[in-house]
């Protein structure tokens, strides 16, 4: 019985300490994950650089489920330029061009009035009411970049919840059936 005991008594251990390894390097890889989104928030100087194309309003420049790398500089915005921004009171970023700047006098600000290339019309009446032109503050960031169709699998996960909790469920059945 001693024999046996004591090898009942070592597999366990064996068990616990490949639980906390992969507990471990759960936690590294989001701690990676962090640090490198964190590190291209300093980099490209916008509060969200990667975004993802939510609607066809930007049609046929980009399309629903594309992946847009943004960047934010000092440097004036242009008419001409895809920019994300967000709306006050609204949570979801958009990414439409700049048609038209105004140079306020009084400060020598630049606002901004913009316009998804699908559309018909300009981007007031997705503006808060009376507000006419975005100040800078709105901006997000300038498109850099893009990934065609990579983005889908956020749309995708956003629209329809199952699927996100039916990965979460394989990545977790995956982690703790994993031998290693």
């Amino acid at each position: 019985m001693g024999l046996i005991g004591e090898s009942m008594d070592s597999i366990k251990t064996l068990q616990i300490r490949s639980t906390l390894s992969q507990a471990a390097t759960l936690g590294m890889i989001v701690a990676s994950a962090l640090m490198i989104w964190k590190g291209l928030i300093c980099i490209t100087g916008s509060s969200s650089p990667v975004v993802v194309v939510l609607s066809g309003s930007m049609e046929p420049g980009f399309k629903r489920g594309d992946i847009l790398f943004l960047r934010m500089t000092k440097d004036p915005i242009r008419t001409g330029e895809i920019v994300v921004f967000n709306v006050d009171g609204k949570d979801i970023p958009i990414v439409h061009r700049v048609i038209e700047v105004h140079e306020r006098q009084d400060n020598g600000e630049v606002d901004v009035l913009t316009k998804g290339d699908h559309n018909p019309k300009d981007d007031r009446f997705l503006y808060p009411y009376g507000q006419l032109w975005l100040q800078r503050h709105h901006i997000m960031g300038r498109a850099v970049g893009f990934l065609p169709h990579v983005g889908w699998v956020t749309i995708i996960m956003t629209e329809k919840p199952v699927v996100k909790y039916i990965l979460i469920g394989v990545m977790a059945l995956l982690f703790i059936t994993s031998k290693e």
